[in-house]
């Protein structure tokens, strides 16, 4: 998919997301090696963007794409730099999800499909399974983005990142 189409799905779905203060305070928290949670998150939406249209045109799978993205840019909303020692802040993958909930919760109206994005998003370390299929798609395309995120030090989609 080329740059300008993903920039116009997170445009049409999530401008305001990311446009609002508290989601530009993201790039300033580091989330993967070098990476902030801003370029983390733009990752995971475009990830499951890309996912989620292969499965449409290969498979005839049919995703709502608006939640799908917008869940995916809210799924680490958590508003603070794990890597700062802080008690707040051990057993971190354990508890961000419902962190990053409550803070979307806080600022955004959240559907059914983006509450179980952001809650479930960190299954298996969270035992509670997703139940929608917008859900899986961020579980697959978190690791992934985390692991390349991790691995290459770099993101992918760091330029369409610097858009916002």
């Amino acid at each position: 998919m080329k740059e300008s189409a993903y920039r116009k799905a997170l445009l049409k779905h999530g401008a305001d997301i990311l446009f609002s203060p508290s989601m530009q305070s993201e790039k300033h928290f580091l989330q993967h090696g070098r990476i902030s949670v801003f370029t983390h998150s733009i990752a995971a939406a475009c990830t499951c963007i890309c996912i989620a249209r292969i499965l449409r045109a290969r498979l005839g799978i049919r995703l709502n794409e608006r939640a799908l993205i917008r869940g995916a840019l809210l799924h680490d909303y958590f508003l603070y730099d794990w890597h700062i020692p802080d008690r707040t802040h051990r057993l971190h993958g354990f508890f961000h999800a419902r962190r990053a909930f409550e803070n979307a919760s806080r600022d955004f109206a959240l559907g059914e499909i983006e509450r179980d994005m952001i809650l479930r998003h960190m299954f298996p370390l969270n035992l509670t399974p997703p139940a929608c299929p917008e859900s899986i798609l961020l579980c697959i395309a978190d690791k992934l983005c985390a692991a390349d995120e991790t691995l290459t030090r770099t993101s992918r989609y760091r330029k369409i990142s610097r858009f916002f």
